[in-house]
């Protein structure tokens, strides 16, 4: 039985080793071009070239204002959704022990103890008897030896099924640091307006003052007085709406970073966080696709799949099971370890599959059809993430013009304003210029509010598409 034994451990160690028949994996060809788009709408002065990729550029290092920082560290820490995708590593770094388990001997101990009567009729004595068996014994059961790469294609799949969770999770802290963000500067944004309508308020109260003391001294008219109040209350709807927006972004971080945000790390206003974030290259999409966490995920479920395939194919051929014990044994408990009372037993079992109404070649074409559906859904992150880095290379090339160009366009209607103003209270003009350039300063300036945040936004945009590091 040593010898067994020895035998099973060193078939074990050889076969530890042994080729899968799963398919040799090919990465596949990109289904992208090799450059990202060109033309006017991508025409921008380039990002000074990263000393390293974008997914090797930890976050403190993109959004440096102090503030945001310790969001997404309270986000990283408390936000269940990246709890989440760390428990599911967890598990699936347990099914791949598991996995891996089965490719050596499993040993048990046992101890095993039967009392029995036996009748009259059933002894050669003719007189009821009591059997007793006590036994002690190591044993190997249900060994299969992997002559075929079944059990090692189960554990390969396994394997990158857990690489994929990894991957999974880099991905939610990717989005999670780029939602923390994005929410931080919407909240700012919102903030901006609320203060900018309230200052509208102001200016259109004393306006209206004006107009009605004018009004009751017989040099306004009732028109001008109501087209004044009409300012007035539009100023106030805005207030009670940017209010509502206001908390409802407040809501949002809070959700997003997972407990409670103190009032000193909200952002008072958007154009405080200007400089809240750095700018990165683009690089290469062969770079970027190569260390995005989805399209590296997607390839781990691709990689599983086509392992897959091996132990569908392995189904076909034989499979040898061993079972083994060694031990002692005896009728009497304190006879157990005398001389003569060695045991053993082995039993080898070889299952050849001669008809199984087709079940094993289904198998095999499901493992199939499931590899050619992780190959489509691989080329089609592939293809997502490059639209995606398209999109935001496109609105950076001209974010900028759009800002610079909204700015003077409100520094325009300001002077426009000034002027309309001067010309009413000299009695020039009627008060309905003076409204109406009063709504074309109070758009343009929340039109170069939303221009600002649609260029901080895309900063945040580009971190994430283009797989910012943890």
């Amino acid at each position: 039985m040593i010898r067994t034994t020895v035998i099973i451990a060193v078939l074990a160690g050889a076969l530890a080793g042994c080729a899968t028949m799963a398919p040799k994996y090919e990465q596949p060809a990109a289904p992208v071009p090799a450059a990202w788009p060109d033309g006017p709408a991508y025409r921008t002065e380039a990002a000074a070239p990263t000393a390293k990729a974008v997914a090797d550029i930890p976050w403190q290092e993109f959004f440096v204002d102090a503030k945001l920082q310790k969001l997404i560290a309270l986000a990283l820490e408390n936000n269940r959704d990246l709890r989440v995708a760390a428990l599911n590593i967890e598990r699936s770094r347990a099914q791949y022990q598991i996995r891996r388990a089965d490719l050596l001997p499993k040993v048990d101990a046992s101890a095993d103890g039967s009392v029995q009567r036996l009748p009259e009729a059933f002894t050669a004595t003719g007189r009821a008897d009591t059997v007793d068996q006590y036994s002690v014994g190591l044993g190997v059961s249900a060994y299969e030896l992997d002559l075929f790469g079944r059990v090692r294609s189960l554990k390969e799949q396994a394997l990158e099924e857990y690489l994929a969770t990894e991957q999974a999770r880099r991905s939610v802290q990717i989005s999670l640091v780029s939602e923390v963000a994005s929410n931080y500067l919407t909240l700012a944004a919102d903030r901006e307006r609320l203060q900018l309508a309230k200052e509208t308020l102001a200016n259109q109260q004393q306006s209206y003052n004006l107009t009605k003391s004018r009004f009751e001294a017989g040099v306004s008219s009732a028109l001008d007085l109501y087209q004044a109040r009409t300012s007035v209350e539009a100023a106030r709807v805005d207030i009670a709406r940017f209010t509502s927006l206001v908390a409802q972004d407040e809501n949002a971080l809070r959700l997003v970073v997972g407990s409670q945000v103190e009032a000193e790390l909200l952002p008072p206003a958007l154009s405080e966080t200007l400089t809240a974030m750095k700018d990165v290259s683009p690089g290469l999409p062969s770079e970027v696709l190569l260390t995005r966490p989805d399209i590296l995920q997607a390839e781990n479920l691709l990689k599983g799949a086509n392992a897959n395939i091996g132990a569908a194919r392995a189904a076909f051929f034989p499979r040898i099971t061993l079972v083994s014990s060694i031990g002692v044994g005896s009728d009497d408990l304190a006879g157990l370890f005398k001389a003569g009372s060695l045991a053993w037993s082995f039993a080898p079992q070889i299952t050849l599959p001669i008809f199984t109404a087709g079940a094993n070649q289904a198998n095999l074409t499901v493992a199939e059809v499931d590899r050619d559906i992780a190959l489509a859904q691989y080329e089609k992150a592939i293809q997502t993430a490059f639209r995606e880095v398209a999109d935001a290379l496109a609105q950076r090339g001209t974010i900028d013009d759009q800002v610079a160009a909204q700015q003077s366009l409100t520094d325009a209607t300001a002077e426009s304003y000034r002027l309309s103003l001067a010309r009413y209270e000299k009695g020039v003009d009627s008060y309905l210029n003076v409204l109406d350039s009063q709504r074309s300063l109070y758009g343009a300036q929340q039109n170069l509010i939303t221009a600002r945040l649609s260029r901080l936004s895309n900063l945040v945009t580009l971190y994430k598409v283009l797989g910012g590091g943890a």
